[in-house]
C-alpha cells in the first residue's frame, strides 16, 4: 500500500487528497448504514488518525454530532495527517479530547481510527480496557483500514483487538482482512476507491489473490461435444478397510465433478462393502504393492488420490510413494500425509509430478513444523516440496511452488463436518484428471467446495456437497462461456 500510494502521487494525486478520499469513504459508509446519531471518533497518532479527522469533518458537515478523542496530541502528527488535523481544528467548534477522558455511551457509533494495517507492537492494557468497554456497551464500530489491534500482514491479534461491524479499507484488502483471527474481527469489509490507479497493481505485482472464478474459469474443463468418458480422465482413489465412507465420498465427488471414470482400489476383504455403494463407481481389488502398481500401469488412470480413510500404516506410505512415482497427477490428503510425519524428506524427495497436498493445521504442523503466519508457512512448504499446498481452514491458503498464493474465504462454518475434506479431495483429483493444473485445480476445487457449503448452509453433511455440485458447476460454466465476471478475484 505504501507503493500504491506512491504510484498514485506519481500519477498526480497528492497524499492530502488520498487521505481526504479515505476519510470521506469512511463517513459515507457510516451514513449509508445508520440513521443520524452521535458518533465517537477515536484517532491514533498516525495516518489512520488522519483518516479519522477527515471522517469527522465530513460527518459534521452533514449534520452529525461528533465527539473526537485522540491518543496523544495533535503535535505528534506529521505530513498529511497533520494537515487534516489542523483542518478539523480550523473548521470545527468541537473540542479534541484526550482518549483517556472517554466515557462510552451505548447509543453512539464508534469510528476506530486508532491503529491501521501497519501496527507492529502489542496493544497496551489501557487500550485493551477501552476495547472491552466499547464491546460491552454494544456500540456499532466502523474500523478504518483494519480493526485496531489486528496485524495487516498476518491477521494476528496484537494482544487485543476491537471487533468491528464494518471495516472500510482502501484500494485492496490486506492479509489481515482474510486470515484468521483478524478476519473474524473485521465484520463486513468495504473496499473504497480513493483514487489509486488500477495500473498500480501491474507495477506492484503482489502475487496474492482472494479466490474467485475469474482467476481460473478460463482453464475450467468442459466436455467436448464429440468427447467420451476416457477423454474426461480416470481418477483412482485408494479405499481403506475401516473408514470406507471416506473413499466413497471422494469417488462420488470425483464423478460429480466430471471425471469420466472414478475407481476405488481396495483390498479384497473390503470389496463387498465398496461394491454395494454407488453403482457408477468402479471397484478394483488389489492384494499387495505389486498388484497396486499393476493398476497404475493403465495410462487411462491419470490422477490418483491417496489418503481419505486409508489408514496410517506402512502400506499406505508405500502406496503413496508408488502413486507419486507413477507419472500421474496425485492428491495427498489426511492419512496420505500423516504417514510421512516421521520422515517428511521421503515425501519431498518423491514428488516429481503434479501434486496437491491438502493438510489441515494439525497435519501441517506434524509434517512441516514451520512457524509464521499462514501465507508464509504454506509458501515455504510448497517451495520445499514442489507440490501445491492447500492449507485448510476458514481462511484456506493455496500456495504454488512459484510463490503464487490464493486465499479462499467463501466457505461457511457448517462445512466443519466429517467427510467434507474427503469431498474436497475428490473434487480436486477429478479436476486434475481432466487436465487442470495442480494450482488451478486446487483453487477451483476449494472455491466450488465453499460455494456448495454456502448453498446448503445449516444442517450440512458431507453427502449433501456432492448433490449440489451440478448447480455450482453450471454457475462456473456460465462465467466461463459468457464472461460473467461478477465475482472477481482481487489482488490484495
Amino acid at each position: 500500500m505504501y507503493e500504491a500510494d506512491r504510484l498514485a502521487v506519481e500519477a498526480g494525486r497528492s497524499g492530502v487528497e488520498l487521505m481526504d478520499a479515505a476519510g470521506r469513504a469512511v463517513a459515507d459508509t457510516l451514513m449509508t448504514r445508520w440513521e443520524n446519531r452521535p458518533v465517537i471518533i477515536l484517532c491514533g497518532p498516525g495516518n489512520n488518525g488522519g483518516d479519522g479527522f477527515v471522517a469527522a469533518r465530513y460527518l459534521e458537515q452533514s449534520g452529525w454530532s461528533i465527539q473526537l478523542y485522540i491518543l496523544g496530541s495533535i503535535d505528534q502528527y506529521t505530513g498529511d495527517a497533520l494537515h487534516h488535523a489542523k483542518a478539523w481544528q480550523t473548521e470545527s467548534t468541537a473540542k479534541v479530547r484526550p482518549l483517556q477522558t472517554l466515557a462510552i455511551q451505548p447509543h453512539c457509533i464508534v469510528i476506530d481510527a486508532l491503529f491501521g494495517a501497519g501496527l507492529a507492537r502489542p496493544i497496551s492494557n489501557e487500550i485493551e480496557e477501552l476495547f472491552t468497554n466499547i464491546t460491552s456497551a454494544g456500540c456499532p464500530v466502523v474500523a478504518v483500514d483494519l480493526p485496531s489491534g489486528i496485524s495487516g500482514d498476518s491477521g494476528e491479534v496484537m494482544g487485543a483487538a476491537l471487533p468491528a461491524d464494518i471495516t472500510v479499507t482502501f484500494f485492496r484488502k490486506k492479509y489481515g482482512h482474510l486470515l484468521y483471527p483478524g478476519a473474524g474481527y473485521a465484520g463486513e469489509v468495504v473496499i473504497a476507491d480513493i483514487g489509486i490507479p488500477e495500473t498500480a497493481i501491474a507495477t506492484i505485482n503482489p502475487g496474492v489473490h482472494e479466490n474467485a472464478p475469474d482467476l481460473w474459469a478460463d482453464h475450467y474443463p468442459v466436455p467436448a461435444n464429440d468427447g467420451h468418458k476416457y477423454l474426461r480422465g480416470h481418477a483412482l482413489i485408494l479405499g481403506g478397510e475401516t473408514m470406507t465412507g471416506a473413499a466413497r465420498l471422494a469417488a462420488r465427488a470425483a464423478r460429480r465433478m466430471g471425471a469420466g471414470l472414478s475407481s476405488i482400489a481396495t483390498r479384497p476383504s473390503s470389496f463387498a462393502i465398496y461394491a454395494t455403494g454407488d453403482p457408477g463407481t468402479i471397484i478394483e481389488p488389489f492384494n499387495d504393492l505389486k498388484s497396486f502398481l499393476e493398476l497404475l500401469v493403465d495410462t487411462r488412470k491419470n490422477a490418483v488420490l491417496i489418503g481419505p480413510g486409508a489408514g496410517v500404516s506402512p502400506e499406505t506410505r508405500n502406496l503413496a510413494l508408488a502413486a507419486l512415482g507413477s507419472g500421474k497427477s496425485v492428491v495427498l490428503d489426511a492419512d496420505g500425509l500423516t504417514v510421512f510425519q516421521d520422515d517428511p524428506q521421503a515425501l519431498t524427495g518423491a514428488i516429481q509430478y503434479p501434486c496437491v497436498m491438502t493438510p489441515h493445521e494439525g497435519e501441517f504442523k506434524r509434517l512441516f513444523g514451520y512457524e509464521g503466519h499462514k501465507i508464509d508457512r504454506a509458501r515455504q512448504a510448497s517451495r520445499d516440496t514442489g507440490a501445491v499446498v492447500l492449507l485448510k481452514g476458514p481462511d484456506t491458503v493455496i500456495a504454488s511452488p512459484d510463490d503464487r498464493v490464493i486465499i479462499n474465504t467463501n466457505a461457511v462454518p457448517d462445512l466443519a463436518t466429517a467427510g467434507a475434506g474427503d469431498v474436497l479431495a475428490g473434487i480436486i483429483v477429478a479436476l486434475m484428471a481432466q487436465s487442470m493444473s495442480a494450482f488451478d485445480a486446487a483453487s477451483a476445487g476449494t472455491w466450488i467446495h465453499g460455494a456448495a457449503s454456502a448453498k446448503i448452509g445449516p444442517g450440512l453433511v458431507a453427502e449433501d456437497l456432492c448433490e449440489v455440485l451440478p448447480e455450482i458447476i453450471t454457475f462456473v460454466r456460465a462465467i466461463q462461456s459468457r464472461d460473467l465476471r461478477q465475482d472477481r478475484g482481487r489482488t490484495i
